[in-house]
């Protein structure tokens, strides 16, 4: 497993996963069962455009809540998915006659891509080869970076060295030193940046620096192999985040009404959907956690970054609350729930007033004083 990556999320957007892979793989069975959708599946690489959906993200600590405050409105954080055509050889040096949207060109805006793995037998028996497929697949999308590296470069070199202007010369070395990882067969998210490096490329939205986590597809009959078969992935399994599923399982689950999936989920011996890992893992890659604000309107969850302040927390809620913040009345999710609710919890001392320098957690309920 890796440790969380340092990518950058921008507040108050939703989350974007885009999922990628080879023809064949179960990546639009994968989509409907996160989306609950009926997308055409298949061996589809003509198709016209992506699939998109929003879904909520899975948070008990939202259902809990509003069984406590019971609001007039529940509102989930969201998770926006992109399905595009599974990538072909050639691919990542055809990004800019893609128009349609559907190709490798739409991956540039997501946070997170997950790529899915064949683990299960196809109808022409070809070999199960996982960890060479996401190499194939990586490679693609390598040599889609490198295309708009070494166009860049072409202006960008004489640029720099003409004006000498030290960020230009900066970018400039930035820029050659991922040429030369990728080139080198590696990826850019694999290199450590210092200061504001990473800002200076953020703006190329390089594929090949996004958070990658892999989601091995694998039959019916072994969703309790799921160790196993992961050890097919060779050690990708130590440096990238994994999770073996059955698509085709999880999106019955995702047909069905909760207490129909509960009861299916038993049969199987599965604690949860493997789709709900993934979310999580998700948050995890992107340093992502939830706070929530609760009264009798709203109970509502909130992603913010890891090492956001109150006011900036504050400020997802509204741009007022963080220009006039005070403080925030804070209390622990479960604390509320053990005592029953904002007053038995400030009896019992567990209610906290937090300054501006406050730095939030996961799982905090929040009440923002402020004055404009």
């Amino acid at each position: 497993m890796t440790k969380s990556l340092n990518h950058h999320f921008h507040l108050g957007v939703i989350l974007q996963i885009g999922l990628v892979g080879l023809p064949g793989v179960g990546k639009t069975t994968l989509f409907n069962a996160l989306v609950k959708t009926e997308a055409e599946t298949g061996s589809f690489t003509g198709m016209k455009g992506p699939n998109r959906g929003v879904i909520k993200v899975p948070d008990p600590r939202v259902t809990l809540l509003s069984e406590l405050f019971k609001p007039e409105k529940i509102t989930f954080a969201t998770v926006d998915y992109l399905d595009i055509a599974g990538i072909t050889s050639g691919a990542g040096k055809q990004e800019e006659q893609q128009d349609d949207g559907g190709g490798i060109a739409a991956l540039r805006n997501m946070d997170v891509l997950v790529h899915i793995l064949r683990g299960f037998p196809d109808l022409a028996d070809t070999p199960i080869t996982p960890k060479e497929d996401y190499q194939n697949v990586e490679f693609e999308l390598a040599l889609a970076d490198l295309e708009i590296i070494e166009r860049r470069l072409g202006r960008l070199t004489k640029e720099a060295r003409s004006t000498k202007d030290p960020d230009l010369l900066r970018e400039n070395e930035l820029l050659e030193r991922c040429k030369a990882t990728i080139e080198d067969g590696g990826a850019i998210r694999d290199l450590a940046f210092e200061g504001d490096d990473e800002k200076r490329l953020r703006g190329y939205r390089f594929l090949s620096q996004k958070p990658n986590l892999l989601v091995l597809n694998i039959p019916e009959e072994a969703i309790d192999q799921e160790a196993s078969y992961l050890e097919m992935l060779g050690d990708l399994s130590s440096r990238l985040e994994t999770i073996a599923l059955c698509a085709k399982i999880e999106m019955e689950i995702a047909q069905l009404d909760d207490e129909d999936a509960a009861e299916f989920l038993q049969d199987l011996g599965i604690e949860e959907p493997a789709l709900s890992r993934m979310i999580i893992t998700s948050y995890r890659l992107l340093n992502l956690i939830s706070f929530f604000t609760v009264g009798e309107d709203e109970v509502r969850a909130w992603t913010i970054t890891q090492g956001t302040t109150a006011p900036e927390a504050a400020g997802e809620i509204h741009s007022d609350l963080e220009r006039g913040f005070i403080r925030a009345e804070t209390a622990a999710c479960q604390a509320l729930l053990d005592t029953g609710g904002w007053q038995p919890a400030k009896e019992q001392g567990l209610l906290r007033l937090e300054g501006k320098h406050y730095t939030v957690v996961d799982g905090d309920v929040m009440n923002i004083r402020f004055s404009v």
